[in-house]
């Protein structure tokens, strides 16, 4: 804990000196959080293991939010919404993280598991983790990061389709008339409006 505080601390007051306006701080890598949440794990990235606290217990974001401020830094909290692992991940899968609560919504895509965006609860659940920052922490942003379908994956030099059939087809039997392409464009349109309003209601500024 000591350790990242003062890495943190190093890397805000190098911002400063550099005359920056703003850190933009990733705080949900991969269905996880860099401050206690009860909706996600601790990230593996602060601790080594998903689930696991820091100890001495420490909030990463508060700390980081108020240091930046101190130092006329605005602290932007940047989230990955449908990432939801890493490969390098190797330790086991917290009970909390969204493939074990929520198996259905989440797919297997090359070395990655990702939150399907077709899928309408993965896009609210990362609605409410970012909301949840909102509400909790004097952020000055909201940044996301890979909003949007997985690059393409190939296998044996073909490429390999999302595993997102069985969503597709939920959508389709409940009277959907898009095409996949223009079905998948919708989704992530639909998150970022989705998204935007409801940051917006919170939080005007």
């Amino acid at each position: 804990t000591e350790q990242q505080r003062a890495e943190l601390t190093a890397i805000l007051d190098r911002a400063a000196a550099l005359h920056l306006n703003a850190v933009i701080f990733q705080v949900r890598p991969a269905g996880d959080a860099v401050y206690p949440s009860t909706l996600e794990p601790w990230s593996a990235f602060l601790t080594g293991r998903m689930g696991k606290a820091p100890d001495p217990l420490w909030d990463p974001l508060a700390f980081a939010v108020q240091a930046a401020h101190a130092r006329g830094l605005q602290l932007h909290a940047w989230f990955n919404p449908f990432r939801a692992r890493y490969p390098g991940d190797g330790g086991p899968v917290a009970r909390s993280h969204v493939s074990r609560r929520d198996p259905a919504s989440v797919r297997q895509y090359g070395r990655y598991l990702w939150a399907d965006p077709g899928s309408a609860r993965a896009r609210q659940h990362a609605i409410r983790v970012i909301l949840d920052v909102v509400k909790r922490y004097d952020i000055d942003g909201v940044h996301i990061d890979d909003t949007f379908y997985p690059y393409p994956v190939t296998a044996k030099g073909k490429e390999v389709p999302f595993p997102d059939a069985a969503t597709y087809r939920a959508y389709r039997a409940g009277g959907g008339t898009l095409d996949r392409a223009a079905w998948r464009r919708h989704n992530i349109d639909t998150f970022v409006e989705q998204l935007y309003a409801a940051v917006k209601r919170e939080k005007r500024w």
